[in-house]
């Protein structure tokens, strides 16, 4: 292997079996040769002492497992999008077209594009311009202002007019009266075609500059535009089969019809065009994040993500065309054998003990469900059963309705917070506080389905209160409250450095995977909504 990009792996790879299909990229666990290659990676990072400042702040690397025509093993690396300024690094693989380029296209159009920036600021903050809106404003201010003048005195002498009328006028003093009011309309009318003319004569003058710079605009948005799918046409992606398609070719048929801006710089996309440039057969792949996280989205340093759904799904789907892929985990997710626990039943409501890796409610991948087992349990109910939902990787106690009344009932108390929940989670890392509350609201992350952001501007409330319980080995049992029901509202609380810097154990969302989620909902308390009694159901957490 003596091209500069293709890395041997420095300690012995020797008894490690190789993977036997590629990696699923959206939804999977790095197999062990992927991982002592990041390993390799981060602390190739670590001697890089002029991107320290950089890689702090964060940045996504991936690696590519790959065997040379030889039948050697070894190991690709890249970044996504530019790092230190440039997108050409010794030991990282280029990228599909390099935009950084001072003599290619992208960045020559891009500089008559500040240009054009350049000018559009120049103009808005010129004397002349500012003054002109400043006179322009005023004098449609005192415009106004005239002709509400000019119409109250117009109102004050028709009922002066009035006034006489009551008290008797002559024919020759109520003909005075016609004529007083006809004058004065007119009148009205003369200052509001002057003061129009004003108006007029002041729009042009200003007029001239916005003219200019809407124009300008109008150039910067049609030339971004034409940049952006000129570039878009240079990342000509390859897969497996040799088949090459431009990015605009592979976004025509998705929902938003064409790239979001960044796709093709992600590392998988530029690994894979680089295996397949040099004729290396791709054996196993990882994303993986260095630096702090950022502020809204959730990544820990070290750990492994998927590829991104928005940018990088699309353009997957084309290259691992040919190459044999690991199924989608979720599609091989089967039917758990026995029966739901059940833990509270009568003739309205039913509770129910939901095991790790279950539905709620059937879903694209898979039918089997609490919902469906329930149907299956209950065919005469006829209320639509759940009333609310756990992530399949949660455990715990799942509410149910028999009847459509109860169902109605049980949705209203959850809506205004009657429903009281406790949650067990066991956390990687100690939490210093016994006890608080955690307030940051929650949004989806569009770009990374089904993960959540804590987003300020956008999020809505999400509030949980937290009581520690025990902390032993570097981790940390706890007990959750959630005063609101947001999706992932406790493994984003858990996991955000604003929240407990503590990922609940098992969360390959947030933190790191392992053989389950540990956050179990123990113990439901609520006023049943047709006998009046108070409930309260317990089933702890196993682990």
């Amino acid at each position: 292997m003596s091209d500069p990009n293709i890395h041997r792996f420095a300690s012995s790879i020797e008894g490690i079996p190789l993977p036997p299909a590629f990696t699923f990229p959206f939804h999977y666990t790095p197999h062990p040769l992927v991982q002592e290659a990041a390993h390799e990676v981060q602390a190739h990072l670590r001697t890089r002492s002029k991107w320290e400042e950089e890689l702090h702040k964060g940045k996504m690397f991936g690696v590519l497992l790959i065997r040379d025509t030889e039948g050697n093993v070894g190991y690709l690396a890249a970044f996504s999008g530019n790092l230190a300024g440039s997108n050409l690094h010794r030991g990282f693989v280029p990228p599909v077209y390099d935009l950084l380029r001072p003599d290619g296209f992208f960045k020559q159009e891009e500089s008559e594009i500040s240009a054009i920036n350049r000018r559009i600021e120049s103009l808005e903050k010129d004397e002349a311009y500012l003054h002109l809106q400043h006179a322009y404003q005023a004098g449609t201010q005192a415009h106004r202002e005239a002709l509400a003048k000019a119409k109250e005195e117009m109102k004050q002498a028709k009922r002066s007019r009035e006034e006489k009328r009551k008290k008797g006028v002559s024919p020759e003093e109520e003909a005075a009266l016609i004529k007083e009011s006809q004058f004065q309309k007119a009148e009205y009318k003369r200052l509001e075609k002057k003061l129009r003319q004003e108006e007029e004569e002041r729009k042009a003058s200003l007029s001239a500059f916005e003219t200019q710079i809407q124009a300008l605009k109008h150039e910067r948005k049609t030339r971004s535009a034409a940049l952006q799918q000129r570039l878009f046409r240079q990342f000509r992606m390859l897969n497996a089969r040799g088949e090459t398609k431009d990015l605009c070719q592979i976004f025509r048929d998705t929902p938003q019809g064409i790239p979001p801006a960044g796709a093709g710089e992600c590392a998988l996309p530029k690994l894979l065009q680089y295996a397949y440039l040099h004729g290396l057969h791709p054996l196993a792949m990882g994303e993986f994040w260095v630096g702090e996280s950022p502020k809204e989205e959730l990544r820990r340093e070290g750990h492994f993500y998927p590829s991104c759904k928005s940018k990088c799904e699309p353009i997957l789907r084309h290259m691992l065309a040919g190459l044999e892929v690991e199924p989608n985990p979720l599609e091989k997710a089967h039917r758990e054998t026995g029966e739901l626990e059940t833990v509270y039943e009568d003739e309205w409501i039913v509770v129910v003990n939901k095991p790790c890796g279950m539905l709620s409610a059937p879903g694209k991948l898979t039918s089997d469900s609490v919902y469906t087992r329930l149907k299956e349990k209950y065919p005469e109910a006829d209320g639509p059963l759940i009333v609310h939902r756990l992530d399949m990787a949660t455990s715990g106690l799942l509410l149910a309705a028999k009847t459509k009344e109860t169902h109605q009932a049980l949705q209203a108390m959850f809506a205004t917070r009657e429903i009281r929940k406790r949650y067990t989670a066991l956390l990687d890392g100690m939490v210093e506080q016994d006890e608080g509350i955690i307030d940051l609201p929650l949004c989806p992350d569009y770009a990374n389905r089904p993960r959540q952001m804590v987003n300020f501007e956008h999020g809505k409330p999400a509030v949980t209160r937290y009581e520690v319980l025990e902390r032993k080995e570097g981790k940390t049992r706890v007990s959750f409250y959630p005063l609101t029901g947001r999706t992932h509202q406790l493994r984003v609380h858990a996991a955000h450095p604003d929240g407990l810097d503590c990922p609940i154990a098992g969360d390959e969302l947030y933190g790191k995977k392992a053989g389950r989620l540990y956050l179990h909902a123990a113990q439901l308390t609520f006023v049943h909504p047709v006998t009046g009694k108070r409930l309260t159901l317990c089933r702890e957490a196993e682990f």
